[in-house]
């Protein structure tokens, strides 16, 4: 969750004096690394499903303080806008029966958000971009009234200095200006938390960027945005283009982008992605607080607004000890609990393996930026390149290698083998179809073009149902 402030206005003082505090912390950190005084336990892991609230019609319905209201759930929050929700789920141990035991509770926490919403005659519905959305819903009188999220749109606009420029070509194109940041509220996401120690975190790091392709193009479900069918995950460049500040004055636009993905591999420790905030990245919510330097408020509210594609963590043990975690944050909210928890599976799987198996020795990190863009752009049709240089389809790869080395790196980290059976089967299933969430969204709109409403209640009747989505029926 994010962290909340006091106020919304700032001072050339706030800026100097919060810019010396994040100073300190970034040193401290890296001698924490450096002196191994981090935390040494895991992996565990941890989940973020965002959610939108939508009325009979399904359009969008911004009412989360009172739905919230209704719930009373500590691990549920609201998001940028007041039709979107986040839930959170407690952090467990990677192994033995992980996958099941949060399949579980992410059912059981959707039940009882399904229950909270019937209460205000409302549904909640998990999906990367809601379908029936139109940028006139993306007002500001819809933003959620946290006072962090007004703060960083006021300082995002005057970052700018002009409306933010939405341009995206896929299978059709849009083109669209916009006076705040409401457009990064179009988005939400499934984001997989995975802590280990320091000593192996920043490889792990390395590792999660690799699998982004693959784990973008099988988890794709954001096809279309204000009625155009853009990009098989449009949720990519969607948020890229709704947060478009980069670094300190000349840099403001460019090379390095707040939401992106990223600007290299780890070299010797996770570290380095905090000094690159550091060095690069302004503070956009300059809040000091009266904390000792080893609670890390400054960098870790900081690094709260870069929002890397796989973003490093800093958090806390129930000890007291520091630890770090790797937020990955590629893949789109939905279909259903049990494509969420594949998905999971998937990455745990495979950033095990490449992490193992050093595979980021064999693809430059040029190149797998690339793939990732390329398989948010084309799914599993995109063609990427593997370690031996062999340049082949997405679809191939999963199916000969990616999905053996997830299974590989499962059973290294003792997960049941019924778990490991069920979901990663779910995942070639989906790979052998090829149906994924926006291959079924396609498929109901050729048969019934335009009708956004009808497609997203089908979809709701399928998530409620529970099957996962290489089993929904198209029309």
């Amino acid at each position: 969750m994010g962290q909340e402030i006091d106020r919304t206005a700032f001072t050339g003082k706030d800026f100097a004096r919060f810019a010396a505090k994040l100073g300190e912390e970034t040193s401290l950190l890296s001698a924490f690394i450096r002196e191994g005084r981090c935390s040494t336990v895991g992996p565990i892991i941890g989940v973020e499903l965002e959610a939108w609230l939508v009325d009979e019609q399904m359009q969008p319905a911004p009412l989360n303080t009172e739905y919230l209201e209704i719930l009373a759930d500590p691990l549920a929050s609201p998001e940028l806008a007041k039709f979107n929700v986040e839930f959170n789920s407690y952090p467990t141990h990677l192994d033995g029966s992980a996958l099941s035991r949060l399949e579980s509770e992410l059912a059981q926490t959707l039940n009882r958000a399904y229950q909270a919403a019937s209460k205000l005659g409302l549904h909640l519905i998990t999906i990367g971009i809601l379908p029936t959305l139109r940028d006139t819903h993306l007002i500001p009188a819809n933003m959620s009234t946290l006072k962090r999220y007004h703060a960083l749109n006021e300082q995002i606009l005057r970052t700018t200095g002009k409306p933010i420029q939405v341009d995206i070509s896929g299978h059709q194109h849009i083109r669209r200006a916009h006076p705040d940041v409401m457009l990064e509220a179009a988005t939400t996401s499934f984001q997989i938390h995975l802590q280990d120690s320091a000593a192996r975190i920043h490889r792990l790091y390395n590792a999660a960027m690799l699998a982004s392709a693959p784990l973008v193009a099988v988890s794709q479900n954001s096809p279309f945005l204000f009625g155009r069918d853009l990009w098989g995950e449009t949720r990519i460049a969607l948020f890229e283009q709704a947060v478009p500040v980069g670094g300190f004055r000349a840099a403001s636009s460019g090379p390095l982008h707040r939401v992106g993905f990223g600007s290299g591999y780890a070299r010797r420790s996770i570290g380095e992605c905090f000094e690159e905030n550091l060095q690069h990245y302004p503070a956009l919510l300059p809040i000091c607080y009266d904390t000792e330097p080893g609670a890390f408020a400054h960098l870790r509210l900081h690094n709260g607004t870069i929002w890397r594609w796989n973003r490093p963590l800093v958090g806390f043990d129930p000890d007291g000890t520091p630890h770090l975690r790797i937020e990955h944050r590629v893949m789109p909210s939905g279909p259903t609990v049990v494509d969420s928890v594949a998905n999971a599976a998937f990455y745990f799987g495979l950033t095990e393996s490449f992490c193992e198996h050093g595979i980021e020795s064999f693809i430059p990190f040029a190149q797998a930026r690339d793939d990732f863009y390329l398989a948010a752009r084309h799914g599993l049709d995109a063609h990427v390149v593997w370690i031996d240089g062999e340049k082949l389809r997405l679809r191939a790869l999963l199916q000969k290698r990616l999905l053996p080395m997830a299974r590989e790196g499962l059973e290294s980290l003792h997960v049941d083998t019924p778990d490991i059976d069920r979901f990663l089967g779910a995942i070639q299933e989906r790979v052998n179809t090829g149906q994924t969430g926006t291959e079924w969204q396609r498929q109901q709109m050729r048969a019934q073009p335009g009708d956004f409403a009808r497609m997203t209640a089908t979809y709701l009747e399928n998530q409620v149902g529970g099957r996962p989505v290489h089993e929904w029926r198209s029309l």
